[in-house]
């Protein structure tokens, strides 16, 4: 564990999601003297970005981690369950308080912190749940969350002296009110939201990423980062396509595309989709991935179209009758 003879100089680690509440944590424990570094994660259902720039705007050094492999194996079987859709929020929490323990080890920080409010989500934010938290993380005792910290018990590290209780906060609630009023006294003005940063939160893609854990045994980072992109058709227990919903989104379509693996369709002579056909599949199934690409392609009905088809051993094209989007609207995910 961590050492607790001190003398002198503290040093904290604290998990920054980018958000007002990382940077008012930040900020009243700087407040005190103490070194502050930050530690944020990423991972396809959450980005990086916020973190990096609350960042610089406050000039804390941050750590960025790439967590998506163990990520998977707690998201495939969280101990606690999901939230309202694919989102384990508290044994996500655990996990990154736990990574974010092996650094304060590796780099002798004193504790850790974050900006939780208590009370502030119903799933975890509650005072069972930054409980469940701080026990399942390894690191019990060491978390302190200077935003909420009266209303919650003294930590060794207010207990040892290293942070002055006293000055910490009362925080609980949803209302954003306190944390606007003390960002005013800081004079941040620039922050984001405080909701919408992690897309297993979102209904459409937990639906999805839900659908490839259903029938992929293996699934790579690429065929994640695919679940952001188009329109996802389930054609088959074996297949499935993804269709471009407008040229940028055609673009973002094709950065994913595996040459080797995968089978890439799109019109030959009309406009129309990129439709990516992830690890290929049989003739009859191109065949009706190349018709639902002229139905989205504005294929007249009942025409007969061509359409172009890149597989990993031959490029050919093909004549299909289109099928209408709304023929196959069941099977969207």
């Amino acid at each position: 564990m961590i050492d607790t003879q001190k003398n002198g100089h503290i040093r904290a680690l604290g998990l920054c999601s980018g958000g007002l509440d990382s940077m008012l944590a930040a900020l009243v424990l700087r407040d005190q003297g103490i070194e502050i570094e930050w530690i944020t994660f990423e991972t396809p259902f959450f980005s990086s970005e916020n973190a990096r720039q609350a960042a610089e705007q406050l000039g804390i050094p941050i750590t960025v981690n790439h967590i998506t492999s163990v990520y998977l194996d707690m998201l495939k079987n969280p101990p606690v369950g999901y939230g309202k859709y694919m989102n384990p929020c508290m044994d996500c929490h655990s996990l990154m308080f736990r990574l974010a323990g092996e650094v304060i080890k590796e780099r002798k920080f004193d504790f850790l912190f974050s900006g939780e409010v208590l009370g502030q989500r119903p799933m975890s934010q509650t005072r069972s749940s930054l409980r469940y938290v701080e026990k399942h993380s390894g690191y019990e005792g060491y978390i302190v969350r200077p935003l909420s910290a009266k209303h919650l018990p003294e930590t060794l590290p207010e207990k040892e002296g290293w942070v002055n209780r006293e000055l910490l906060l009362n925080i609980t609630g949803k209302s954003r009110k306190p944390q606007i009023k003390l960002a005013q006294t800081y004079g941040i003005v620039n922050y984001p939201a405080p909701a919408g940063g992690c897309l297993l939160t979102d209904k459409g893609f937990s639906r999805r990423l839900k659908d490839l854990f259903e029938h992929q045994n293996e699934y790579s980072e690429n065929d994640l980062n695919l679940l952001k992109q188009g329109r996802h058709i389930r054609i088959s227990k074996e297949a499935k396509i993804i269709v471009g919903r407008n040229h940028q989104d055609n673009e973002r379509i094709l950065k994913h595309y595996r040459s080797d693996k995968d089978i890439l369709i799109k019109m030959s002579t009309l406009p129309g989709p990129i439709v990516l056909l992830p690890n290929g599949g049989d003739r009859d199934i191109v065949f009706l991935s190349a018709s639902i690409c002229a139905g989205y392609g504005k294929a007249v009905k009942g025409a007969s179209v061509k359409v172009m088809v890149e597989t990993p051993h031959v490029h050919e094209i093909i004549s299909v009758i289109a099928i209408q989007p709304k023929e196959i609207r069941g099977l969207l995910l």
